[in-house]
């Protein structure tokens, strides 16, 4: 979101603790106020530093506490893949991956779920529910969890049985 209020698609070209370069349709002037919602990081404020093909870099501007839990972030993004699997319950892609979703304000959207497991599932949707928010999977009460490059996660209110999972989330194709 530039100064003005205009709101804008961007993808980040690369990021460190102290800036991160967009690559966005637009461009703004040096030294205007920027706000950037990145997925897996959250908000970042900025002024562009300077013009790159394709887009800016923006030099964060944040407390020192804050550089230093982005910092914390950037590394546990960069390192997460040797981490060990902490899920509580394996995710299979669905046989069928298209499903009805209702949103919180009761508009029915077909989606696609990416993977399910007994807690949650994946949705790949140009949707996206605030997080927090309650929303319907098939017949599945969940609650949105978190931003994902496709779309969104979200956990389950209640725990899946493995035998109804997949009858409960998605719908096999017309």
């Amino acid at each position: 979101m530039l100064a003005g209020g205009q709101e804008f698609s961007c993808q980040v070209a690369n990021m460190s603790p102290g800036g991160v370069a967009l690559i966005a349709a637009i461009r703004g002037r040096i030294g205007e106020r920027v706000v950037a919602y990145v997925d897996h990081i959250g908000r970042i404020e900025g002024v562009i530093a300077r013009e790159l093909p394709g887009g800016f870099a923006l030099s964060i501007t944040s407390s020192r506490h804050k550089r230093e839990k982005f910092a914390a972030q950037l590394t546990w993004l960069a390192n997460r893949h040797l981490l060990p699997e902490q899920r509580r319950h394996p995710r299979i892609p669905p046989r069928h991956s298209s499903a009805q979703l209702i949103l919180p304000n009761g508009v029915h959207v077909t989606c696609r779920v990416i993977d399910i497991s007994q807690s949650g599932a994946g949705i790949a949707s140009n949707q996206r529910p605030t997080l927090g928010s309650l929303v319907t999977l098939g017949k599945t009460a969940a609650r949105v969890a978190r931003y994902v490059d496709e779309g969104f996660a979200v956990e389950f209110i209640r725990l899946q049985h493995p035998d109804s999972l997949e009858e409960n989330v998605t719908a096999p194709a017309a």
